[in-house]
C-alpha cells in the first residue's frame, strides 16, 4: 500500500459507492477497523405474491441494468410507491 492512499471522506452514499466502484478496497486494507453488528433475519419475512410474467422480466432488466438485486429493488419500488400514495401532495 502507498502511504499517500487515504480513504477519502464521502458526502453522499453514491459518492462513496462511485469510490469503491474504482477502486479496490485491498490497497485500503490497513486502515479498516473490525466492527460488530447484530443480524436479525426476523426482521424481514418472506411472501409468496403472482406476479405478471411480462411485469417480472422489466423488474429483473431493471434490477440488472442498476446492479441490484431484485428483491432490493421490488423493496425500493414499494417504499416509493407507498409514500406517494401515503402524501400525495409531497414531492417524494
Amino acid at each position: 500500500m502507498h502511504d499517500d492512499k487515504k480513504i477519502p471522506k464521502f458526502d453522499s452514499y453514491e459518492e462513496m459507492a462511485t469510490f469503491w466502484d474504482t477502486h479496490s478496497l485491498a490497497d485500503y486494507w490497513e486502515q479498516t477497523e473490525p466492527v460488530d453488528f447484530d443480524f436479525a433475519p426476523e426482521a424481514r419475512r418472506q411472501y409468496l405474491v403472482g406476479v405478471d410474467r411480462e411485469l417480472l422480466a422489466r423488474v429483473q432488466r431493471l434490477a440488472r441494468t442498476r446492479g441490484v438485486s431484485i428483491e432490493s429493488l421490488v423493496n425500493l419500488l414499494l417504499e416509493q410507491r407507498l409514500l406517494e400514495i401515503e402524501n400525495p401532495t409531497s414531492n417524494v
